[in-house]
């Protein structure tokens, strides 16, 4: 299922991750208790594409979730909370 760039950035965005822009691309990177987890995906600059699957599934794997998992963060059935204690159990922060 492809997503759009923008609407990937507003969940990562909603789901706790902040925006670090470099020269070519965007950088998220997750943030708990106002600390940076190490978590993190990027974006490329460039306008409201729709993101081919095998960026997708890259973009989850740094996200350390599943592509299924991933779809659902970014589909909003994955709740920041229920995310963050993904992270949690599988030791990762």
């Amino acid at each position: 299922m492809p997503h759009k760039t923008r609407v990937v950035e507003s969940a990562l965005l909603a789901k706790g991750f902040r925006f670090r822009d470099s020269r070519h691309r965007q950088f998220y990177y997750y943030r708990l208790g106002g600390e940076e987890t190490g978590v993190f995906t990027m974006l490329s600059h460039g306008g409201n594409r729709d993101l081919s699957d095998r960026l997708v599934a890259k973009m989850a794997r740094q996200c350390r979730l599943t592509r299924r998992e991933f779809d659902d963060l970014i589909r909003c059935s994955l709740s920041q909370q229920e995310y963050e204690a993904l992270l949690v159990e599988r030791g990762i922060v």
